[in-house]
């Protein structure tokens, strides 16, 4: 693994407990970050932080509370001084059903954690990193936000419109050092597979060229580097995890 300096940087990873946050919190902790670790399981975000040590912190955050978030938010900058880094991993697939069908509630409930937990958390961090002229964001969508999964519409709806925030945060924000990008991965092996049927995971794992789902410390790895300093150009910008899927 090669080590990228993150040494003194404050570190937010939403839904960090497990799979591809998880990933990204170890990363991060390794890279000399100070992690805190939000998650709804507030009880596996502490038990994944004290796995991880080197001072991770694990804590209950529903991030589709916007009080809630603004809360912790304001608790780790009186503790740390400052965040430096936000990565908002927290999201669920819903369940597979075609558009015309799908359940509204279902639509409500990915749009809330996805698109407005993903809002919330960018709401409460930025004002700090303007006041401090620094910051990297990494905001986790989806493939199935630039080619839209069929049986998938809530999910792929919400993933486009994270790359779109992505966009638009990135651009208000350019002109200071706050780098603004999102990463669409392809399927990773995680418990999200848990919400959705194996027609959909079978047709998922068929769309990729290089014939494997994504590792999470894959993702690990190019998060690691778009939350550092040295990526201080780059911004609202799209980075494809697709194994060879992403056809732009």
């Amino acid at each position: 693994m090669n080590r990228i300096d993150l040494d003194g940087r404050v570190a937010i990873v939403t839904g960090g407990a497990q799979g591809i946050g998880r990933a990204v919190a170890e990363r991060f902790a390794a890279s000399g970050a100070t992690v805190a670790i939000w998650d709804v399981d507030g009880a596996l975000a502490a038990r994944t932080a004290a796995e991880i040590g080197q001072g991770a912190t694990g804590q209950a955050v529903d991030v589709t509370d916007a009080s809630a978030v603004q809360a912790a938010t304001e608790a780790l900058e009186r503790a740390h001084g400052r965040i430096d880094i936000l990565v908002t991993s927290a999201g669920i697939a819903g369940p597979n059903h075609k558009t015309w069908e799908y359940p509204l509630e279902d639509w409500a409930r990915v749009m809330r954690l996805n698109v407005d937990g993903t809002l919330h958390c960018c709401r409460a961090v930025v004002p700090g990193m303007i006041a401090r002229n620094y910051g990297r964001i990494v905001l986790v969508a989806s493939i199935a936000g630039k080619e839209g999964n069929p049986n998938a519409s809530a999910y792929s709806a919400s993933k486009a419109a994270v790359i779109a925030l992505t966009k638009s945060l990135g651009k208000e924000l350019a002109d200071r050092d706050i780098a603004v990008n999102c990463i669409t991965p392809a399927a990773a092996r995680t418990r999200i597979f848990d919400q959705m049927s194996e027609e959909h995971i079978g047709y998922m794992l068929a769309k990729i060229p290089r014939g494997r789902f994504l590792q999470p410390q894959e993702v690990a790895a190019m998060v690691a580097f778009l939350a550092s300093a040295e990526n201080s150009f780059t911004t609202a910008g799209v980075f494809d995890l697709s194994g060879g899927r992403a056809t732009y």
